[in-house]
C-alpha cells in the first residue's frame, strides 16, 4: 500500500469506530481535508484491492482484510507514541505528529520487537487501546466525565480530544491518566462542573468534561 492508501484506511477505521456504521464520502473528505471527488477515486482503488466495500452514494466499510490492515497501522502509531513518551521523554502533546511519520514503517519484525521491548502495552499515552499483533483489542469500560453524577468518582483513563492544545490545558490543570476525579457540583446553566482532582478542586467547562474518559473507581 502507498502512504496515502494507508492514511485513508486509518481514517475510515477511526470514523467507523466513532459511528459504528458505514462511513460517508463527505465524512472521509472532511477528516482527510480533501475533495469528495478525490475520496471517491481513492475508494475505487481500495475496493479493487479488496480493502473496502464501496457502493456509490451508500457509504463505505472496511473488508476484513482492510480492517486488519487499518488496525496494524493504528498499532504502529500507538506503539511509537508509547516509545516516544516512555523512552525518549516526549510529552503526550508532542507525539502524534511524529508517530504519524513512524506509522508507515513496513517492518513487521521491528514493530513486534518494539511491542516486546515496551512490555506489550495495551494503551497509548492518551488511553487509546493498542491492537496486538493479531489485531485484537482489549477494551476497558469507560465513560465521559460529563456523564458522571454529582459525588461520583472516577479515574481518568483517556481523552477524546488528542489535540496539542487540549493536552497542554490538561497539563496546566495537572490532570493526567490515572488522576482520581470526583464530581463536586454541576451548574445547571451551562453544565460546567466543579471537580476534585487528586485532592485539588477546580472548575472545568462541559466541553472539557466531555473530552475526558473515566472509569469508576
Amino acid at each position: 500500500m502507498t502512504l496515502s492508501e494507508e492514511n485513508y484506511l486509518k481514517a475510515i477505521y477511526h470514523l467507523t469506530v466513532i459511528s459504528n456504521t458505514d462511513v460517508s464520502t463527505n465524512a472521509i473528505a472532511e477528516m482527510m481535508e480533501t475533495k469528495a471527488s478525490s475520496v471517491t477515486d481513492m475508494l475505487k482503488k481500495l475496493a479493487e484491492k479488496d480493502l473496502v466495500n464501496y457502493i456509490k452514494y451508500q457509504g463505505v466499510s472496511l473488508t476484513d482484510q482492510g480492517k486488519l490492515a487499518a488496525k496494524m497501522i493504528v498499532r504502529k502509531h500507538r506503539l511509537w507514541e508509547v516509545f516516544l513518551v516512555e523512552k525518549l521523554d516526549f510529552s503526550w502533546d508532542e507525539v502524534h505528529d511524529v508517530a504519524e511519520q513512524l506509522e508507515h514503517i513496513k517492518s513487521e519484525k521491528l514493530i513486534n520487537k518494539l511491542d516486546d521491548f515496551l512490555g506489550n502495552p495495551t494503551e497509548d499515552p492518551h488511553g487509546d487501546p493498542i491492537p496486538n499483533a493479531q489485531g485484537e483489542i482489549f477494551k476497558i469500560e469507560k465513560q465521559l466525565l460529563s456523564e458522571l453524577l454529582v459525588h461520583q468518582k472516577g479515574i481518568c483513563v483517556g481523552v477524546k480530544d488528542t489535540s496539542s492544545e487540549f493536552l497542554k490545558y490538561l497539563d496546566k490543570q495537572e490532570i493526567a491518566l490515572g488522576s482520581k476525579i470526583e464530581i463536586l457540583a454541576r451548574e445547571s446553566f451551562d453544565q460546567s462542573v466543579r471537580i476534585r482532582v487528586d485532592g485539588k478542586s477546580l472548575s472545568i467547562s462541559n466541553k472539557i468534561a466531555s473530552n475526558l474518559f473515566v472509569k469508576f473507581s
